[in-house]
């Protein structure tokens, strides 16, 4: 089942943020990482629409098809964002799922306003700063130099795709290039990778909502990817599952999705029942 939801635009002071909806049922916002567009969650929310779930993919400022306009692209940003979009939706509480960046999100919206969230997934989440080598903030400098910024940016995000290749990922990569391509938003992507994670951390200890931290076994993204789950689960301050999926790197939702799907699913069912 793809996904096929019309775009729909929320209205911020700065500019628009492009989402869509489908289902009915309680509320899931999936939030998806830096560099990334809300089609990274097409294998998860038809599952989760299924399971009877009303289900918003949305896309990060100056991602997709949202508005470049924006001052700023931090994780701040984004967690205002989501509270604004579940604002706007009108259903609480709901869900969050984030995908690396995204979780540093969902951490802070639950953080906040534990009041409207009941649960949160994080996947391959990146909450604090991980530490680089000098090889790794040169290339990182190269690739947001135009003109080969695009591809490169491609050829990197495929790379994070370590285990499980998804059958459709040249068409979701297709995607990502062409909002890269778009006025103003190499400029936007390039703001978002300067954000700093470091916020996040200590407000991890303030989540209470039930917590399902998932991590690809092969996530580039880290020198350890069980290593950085425990760390994640030992931080947070409320009841918190993890799960490290083999054969997948930084999207398990897209890579394994016939591991992530029934395991999201479960764990939320569970979370409601003892809501």
């Amino acid at each position: 089942m793809g996904h096929s939801s019309k775009t729909l635009f929320l209205d911020r002071p700065e500019g628009r943020l492009a989402y869509d909806v489908s289902g009915d049922g309680p509320l899931v916002v999936c939030v998806p990482g830096m560099v990334d567009v809300r089609s990274s969650y097409r294998h998860l929310a038809p599952a989760l629409v299924e399971a009877g779930y009303r289900v918003a993919t949305m896309d990060l400022r100056g991602h997709g098809e949202s508005d470049t306009t924006f001052s700023a692209y931090d994780d701040q940003a984004a967690a205002s964002d989501v509270l604004a979009l579940i604002g706007h939706l009108d259903q609480s509480p709901a869900v969050v799922v984030g995908n690396s960046m995204g979780a540093a999100a969902a951490t802070l919206v639950a953080a906040d306003e534990p009041g409207l969230i009941e649960a949160i997934v994080m996947l391959g989440p990146f909450v604090r700063n991980p530490p680089t080598t000098w090889f790794q903030r040169a290339m990182m400098w190269l690739m947001l130099r135009r003109p080969w910024g695009v591809p490169a940016v491609a050829a990197f995000y495929r790379s994070l795709n370590a285990g499980v290749t998804p059958p459709d990922l040249g068409d979701h990569l297709q995607r990502i290039r062409a909002a890269l391509r778009r006025p103003g938003a190499w400029a936007a992507v390039v703001r978002t990778t300067k954000t700093s994670h470091a916020q996040v951390t200590p407000r991890l200890a303030h989540v209470m909502a039930p917590t399902l931290v998932v991590m690809g076994e092969r996530d580039p993204d880290f020198a350890d990817p069980a290593a950085e789950v425990r760390f994640i689960a030992d931080a947070l301050g409320g009841p918190t599952e993890i799960d490290v999926v083999p054969d997948a790197g930084h999207y398990p939702q897209a890579q394994r999705p016939d591991l992530v799907n029934p395991r999201v699913v479960g764990f939320l069912d569970q979370a409601r029942r003892h809501a």
